[in-house]
């Protein structure tokens, strides 16, 4: 019997140091893991679609007159986006790549360095930097292009013929084509995401609000009511917003079903195009409503979407049980030993 009682502490030991140890293992492979897989995404450009795979890689499907799909071989991909008929994605060190038209050189890229995110627009694209600064390429007709004297950028968002630039400190910047009052919204604090459509912008606030500036004839603007929001997108004519719960709210133009979003569920993140809305949910699939010829999507699938955050806390849970199923082992392994055969 006291052979027992000094056995069981030794066992509780044990099952604390798997406890321990498991969790740190699970951490180092968390680790690891963020070295090799990116976090999925989806983002819709006019009339094509593109995926960000887990492993990096990227997919795309829809128009490609202008080879704006052509992406099957592009590695090492942190980030997506696409425009009118042009795609961009993010490399791992920084640097950019795009594929599609060129005609105002939205595609001349290549010599960007330094880069932590990207937008792209009707016929421009945006980079921003790591110090928080911000450049861009392509059509500059309206000056959506003058963004070299923008500092302490913490994310950009390039429209049809506009450029917002939200800052650290939650205030919002714009430049560029301003006919329906888009790029007014200077007035705008403590914001969290910008997104740019045709004429339109929208913003996410801190309290989970959205406001919204611009062209509203289909009633792109008409968020003022959406409350507990985490994302928003802002596509030709109408504006997605991705809540809390994972559910998914649109307004504005509806004439493809780019709006019918209201029976999505458990989304992790929401993209619009031109006339489509695409979504992806934690499983990794790839949804999406519009004209039909771009809403064959419900096949891709990107990646299982599992948080960083829950990775070291799985692996807990699992060192937990084995230690316990252990110490429960050599429990009854050491009564059945001191228990003579009959």
């Amino acid at each position: 019997m006291k052979k027992r009682k000094v056995l069981l502490p030794a066992l509780f030991s044990i099952a604390l140091t798997f406890t321990l140890i498991l969790p740190a293992l699970a951490l180092s492979r968390a680790s690891v893991m963020a070295q090799e897989e990116v976090t999925p995404m989806v983002a819709a450009g006019v009339g094509h679609t593109v995926g960000l795979k887990i492993d990096g890689t990227v997919v795309a499907a829809g128009e490609n007159e202008f080879g704006q799909c052509d992406v099957g071989n592009w590695k090492g991909i942190t980030q997506i986006a696409a425009g009118y008929a042009h795609t961009v994605g993010l490399r791992t060190d920084g640097t950019v790549i795009a594929a599609g038209e060129n005609e105002f050189g939205q595609c001349n890229v290549g010599n960007w360095t330094d880069i932590t995110q990207i937008s792209a627009g009707g016929a421009h694209t945006v980079g921003l930097k790591i110090d928080g600064t911000v450049v861009a390429a392509g059509w500059n007709s309206d000056g959506q292009c003058d963004v070299g004297n923008w500092t302490g950028a913490a994310q950009v968002a390039a429209g049809y013929a506009h450029t917002v630039g939200l800052k650290t400190g939650g205030t919002v910047v714009a430049t560029g084509w301003n006919d329906y009052a888009q790029c007014d919204i200077g007035n705008w604090t403590d914001i969290t995401q910008v997104a740019a459509g045709l004429a339109h912008t929208v913003g996410l606030k801190n309290s989970g609000a959205v406001v919204a500036a611009g062209e509203n004839v289909d009633g792109q603007c008409d968020v003022g009511n959406w409350t507990d929001i985490t994302q928003v997108a802002a596509g030709y004519a109408h504006t997605v917003g991705l809540s809390t719960g994972g559910t998914v709210f649109a307004a504005g133009w509806n004439d493809y079903g780019q709006c019918d979003v209201g029976n999505w569920t458990d989304m992790i993140q929401v993209n619009a195009g031109g006339v489509h809305t695409v979504g992806l949910n934690a499983r990794g699939t790839v949804v999406a409503v519009g004209p039909g010829d771009e809403s064959v999507l419900a096949e891709w699938n990107l990646g299982l979407v599992v948080p960083p955050d829950n990775r070291p806390l799985i692996g807990g849970i699992i060192g937990a049980v084995i230690a316990l199923g252990l110490a429960t082992f050599f429990v009854r392994r050491r009564g059945h030993a001191q228990t003579p055969y009959r």
